[in-house]
C-alpha cells in the first residue's frame, strides 16, 4: 500500500470556538501515517482515522462535510482500492456528520445501536448506520480485525473504542484524551463513565493511543490522564460533602501536577463546574441529609 504523510493549509483561521461554521472551514487537513497502512485524518483540531487493507479502505468518522469531501479525494486519488465501511465512534455531529459524502450502496456503514437510535430520535443530518451493534464487534478485512467496544456511556450516545488488534492501536474519541484537559464544563460527557471507560480500554492490549483531538500517546499518557480524571473527580466530590459551594471548590482547587496539560489554565475551572453539575444532578450528594443538614 502506498505510505504518505501530505497536507493541505488553507488561509482560513481556526476559531477557537467550534460553530458549524468553523468545522466547514478548518484550516489544516492531512494524513499522517500512524503504522503501515494505518493513517490518522487530521482537520484543524479534530483527528479521525483511516485504514487501509487490500480488501478495502475503512474511515473512522468523518467529521463535517468539508473534512469528508477533502478526504475521499485524497483517498480516491492515492489508493487503487475503494472505501467499504465507515465507522461512527459517537453520536456526536462534530465527529459523525459528512457521511453522505461516502455513502454508497457500496459503503457499509457501521455504529453503535445508541448511535443510530440517537440520530433517529434527534433526526442528525448525517447518513444512518446500516450495521449496529450493542455490546462488542469484530471487522475482519484483509487478514487483520479492527475491533468495537462499547463500555458503557461516557460521551454522547454509543461512544465505542476502536482497537486495531494487528497494529496495536486504538481509536478512541473524546472521553479519553492524552496531554489536554477534557474539554471544558464536560457538556455532554459522564464523568464516571469516562473513568470506568479509560479503565477498561487500559485492560486491552495496545501500545500506540490516537484520540479524537490532541496528540498520539503511549499507555502511560492514557493512564496520566485517568489519574487526572480520578484526582478531579474525588476533589469535587470530597469538596462538596464538605458543604463547600462551587465558587470556593474553583477557587481552591488546583491540581498542579497536571498544569502541564494544555488548557489547564483555560478549563480546569470548567471542568470542576462540569463534574459538580454531573455529581450534584446524578449521585444526589447536595440532597442528602448528610449534607443538606436535614
Amino acid at each position: 500500500m502506498l505510505r504518505f504523510v501530505f497536507a493541505a493549509f488553507l488561509s482560513i483561521c481556526v476559531l477557537p470556538t467550534m460553530s458549524s461554521e468553523a468545522l466547514a472551514q478548518e484550516a489544516d487537513y492531512r494524513l499522517e501515517e500512524v503504522k503501515p497502512d494505518l493513517y490518522r485524518f487530521v482537520a484543524g483540531s479534530y483527528r479521525s482515522m483511516v485504514w487501509v487493507t487490500d480488501d478495502g479502505i475503512v474511515v473512522l468518522d468523518t467529521l463535517n462535510t468539508e473534512a469528508a469531501k477533502w478526504l475521499k479525494t485524497e483517498l480516491d486519488e492515492h489508493f487503487d482500492v475503494p472505501v467499504r465501511y465507515v465507522v461512527y465512534s459517537h453520536s456526536h455531529y462534530d465527529h459523525a456528520y459528512g457521511g453522505q459524502v461516502f455513502a454508497d450502496p457500496s459503503v457499509t456503514f457501521i455504529a453503535h445501536d445508541l448511535t443510530r437510535s440517537n440520530f433517529e430520535m434527534s433526526k442528525a443530518d448525517t447518513h444512518f448506520p446500516e450495521l449496529t451493534f450493542s455490546e462488542d464487534f469484530a471487522l475482519n478485512l484483509g487478514g487483520e480485525t479492527l475491533s468495537l467496544r462499547y463500555h458503557g456511556p461516557n460521551n454522547g450516545f454509543g461512544s465505542v473504542s476502536m482497537l486495531f488488534e494487528d497494529q496495536d492501536v486504538i481509536f478512541v474519541v473524546d472521553w479519553a484524551i492524552v496531554g489536554r484537559m477534557p474539554w471544558t464544563n464536560l457538556e455532554g460527557y459522564n464523568i464516571e463513565g469516562m473513568i470506568r471507560s479509560t479503565k477498561a480500554i487500559l485492560e486491552l492490549e495496545w501500545d500506540t493511543f490516537v484520540g479524537g483531538h490532541a496528540e498520539i500517546g503511549e499507555r502511560a499518557d492514557v493512564e496520566r490522564y485517568l489519574a487526572y480524571l480520578e484526582a478531579l473527580y474525588g476533589a469535587v466530590r470530597d469538596g462538596m460533602l464538605d458543604g463547600k459551594d462551587l465558587e470556593t471548590l474553583q477557587a481552591e482547587i488546583r491540581l498542579d501536577e497536571f498544569s502541564d496539560f494544555k488548557q489547564y489554565d483555560a478549563w480546569l475551572a470548567d471542568n470542576i463546574g462540569g463534574v459538580y453539575r454531573q455529581i450534584a444532578d446524578q449521585s444526589y450528594i447536595l440532597k442528602r441529609p448528610e449534607v443538606a443538614g436535614e
